[in-house]
């Protein structure tokens, strides 16, 4: 509230202007009268204020036609566009009843409720059924979760459904034949960031070349992988055998007889030798 009593035309701006009403409007305009620039800013005040109001010039100022506009929703008043005249203006807050009449600037300005009300009219086929850019305008704003479950099962006790319940988020519900969709919408804290700093990408300190970092660049690319791949193996440089290579494995791999039997033939031979 502190904020709205705060504005005035000089620090509306296409986000705040959705916080008003269309008496606010004119009482704004009003205490601007006095500033002796209004005048070379009309057209930039105007079109901040279109942003989020119809406009209308009533240039037949007559009852039956200002009757017209009031009963179509507009308020009717005065404003001084320059120094020596006034116009009468219809005005009107703009409606946002469709998804494509959300904006990054209005989509902080309505209530979750409000957000799946919006949805529901102008979608039946759910969350995924949102162009990609409307759902980064509305992800902007709120928290969105999802789930489809049967219909049975969408209410089951300790559930996602009744979590987000209790965590404060509204609820949609989509029938989807025996399944329903449940898109869950919570609004997120507002900050005190300027639109400026919500887009710019934060600036990253270059690190500062060394001649040592750039020594040790130099020779990484200089980095030549050798190719051993037509080299003769080790062991076929060397043709004499080295029994220090054999293990214990690699008798049992050689010699599968049984030991008891291996010596009895080497005592026979041992015999024969004799003779």
């Amino acid at each position: 509230m502190r904020q709205q009593k705060a504005l005035t035309l000089k620090t509306l701006n296409k986000s705040n202007v959705w916080d008003i009403q269309e008496n606010d409007v004119f009482r704004i305009w009003e205490a601007a009268e006095k500033e002796s620039d209004l005048k070379d800013n009309v057209r930039h005040y105007a079109d901040i204020i279109r942003s989020a109001f119809d406009i209308e010039e009533i240039k037949v100022d007559r009852p039956e036609v200002v009757s017209k506009y009031e009963a179509r929703g507009f308020k009717v008043g005065l404003v001084k566009i320059d120094d020596n005249a006034k116009v009468k203006w219809a005005i009107k807050k703009r409606p946002i009843l469709r998804v494509t009449d959300l904006t990054y600037e209005n989509i902080r300005h309505i209530s979750a409720a409000k957000l799946l009300e919006v949805i529901e009219r102008n979608f039946g086929g759910g969350w995924e059924s949102l162009s990609q850019s409307v759902q980064d305008i509305i992800e902007r704003g709120f928290d969105i979760s999802t789930t489809t479950l049967p219909k049975d099962r969408l209410h089951k006790p300790g559930g996602m459904y009744e979590k987000k319940v209790h965590d404060g988020y509204e609820v949609l519900e989509i029938a989807k034949g025996t399944w329903v969709e449940a898109i869950f919408a919570k609004e997120k804290p507002k900050t005190e960031e300027s639109p400026k700093a919500k887009f710019e990408p934060k600036e990253v300190p270059e690190k500062e070349e060394t001649p040592q970092d750039s020594t040790e660049e130099e020779e990484e690319e200089d980095v030549v992988v050798e190719d051993h791949y037509n080299e003769p193996d080790e062991d076929d440089d060397d043709d004499t055998f080295d029994e220090d290579k054999l293990t214990e494995e690699s008798y049992r791999t050689t010699y599968d007889e049984d030991p008891e039997t291996l010596e009895l033939e080497a005592s026979e031979m041992g015999d024969e030798e004799e003779y």
